[in-house]
């Protein structure tokens, strides 16, 4: 075998071996805690549909609003199902898409089959958690005119998705102990957003505390419960909804 070729083959085995790891890393995201998995049970008032999208869907009532909800970076999407579980119970249709690698870069445009799919859903909300929130973003600085409002867990847009001229209306829920999506940056993220964004700071939370799946690296310790910071998040979206 000639040297070049030894090179080639070589490279090629290193580019294999990464892409090998990186597909490991990407599949193993911080798995749902018991909480989440019991939030999956349809009951007399939420029925829940599960596969590559998780749906929540009222049982009692035609429902006119939905949210497409875009899970954290490397977090199963189940660690997600007391949020939406909560939020249907009031009324709203939630579908939380699963995600190849459970990275939302890589699905960004599943919105688009959600829409399509539920055509008689008149107010179309999209949002996510951290890298989740940012993708949506994305995908609703290409779709305006699709969506009434853009909600965001521990997340902001990426300078590239300037949404300052959005016409729709933008929640931000922060948390003061969030060691990822740090105050500081939830500040910074201001000037790409409308002037009448809505911004809400959770105190004593923190990253990890937006889901269901356990402590996260880089994160802070948060001073309340989980379950404090989500009955909080899920009365603020309630609120920004329903107006």
């Amino acid at each position: 075998m000639k040297l070049w070729q030894k090179i080639l083959l070589g490279v090629s085995a290193v580019i294999f071996l990464l892409s090998m790891i990186f597909v490991v890393w990407g599949e193993t995201p911080a798995r749902p805690m018991s909480e989440a998995m019991l939030a999956l049970q349809s009951d007399e008032q939420v029925k829940v549909t599960t596969g590559d999208w998780l749906i929540f869907a009222p049982q009692s009532q035609a429902t006119s609003t939905g949210l497409i909800f875009y899970p954290g970076g490397r977090v199963d999407y189940r660690a997600y199902a007391p949020l939406a579980h909560a939020l249907a119970q009031q009324g709203i249709l939630v579908i939380i898409p699963r995600m190849p690698l459970n990275l939302a870069v890589f699905g960004v445009e599943k919105a688009a089959e959600v829409l399509q799919t539920y055509p008689t859903i008149k107010y179309w909300y999209i949002g996510g958690h951290s890298l989740g929130g940012s993708m949506a973003a994305h995908f609703l600085n290409q779709h305006r005119d699709q969506f009434a409002g853009l909600i965001f867990l521990a997340s902001y847009p990426a300078t590239s998705d300037d949404l300052s001229g959005y016409s729709g209306k933008v929640l931000s829920i922060s948390a003061s102990n969030d060691g990822l999506a740090t105050p500081d940056k939830i500040a910074a993220s201001r000037s790409l957003l409308p002037q009448d964004a809505e911004f809400f700071e959770i105190h004593g939370g923190n990253h990890a505390q937006f889901g269901w799946y356990g402590p996260q690296n880089g994160d802070l310790t948060a001073t309340i419960s989980r379950t404090e910071q989500q009955e909080q998040t899920i009365q603020q979206i309630l609120i920004f909804l329903q107006k």
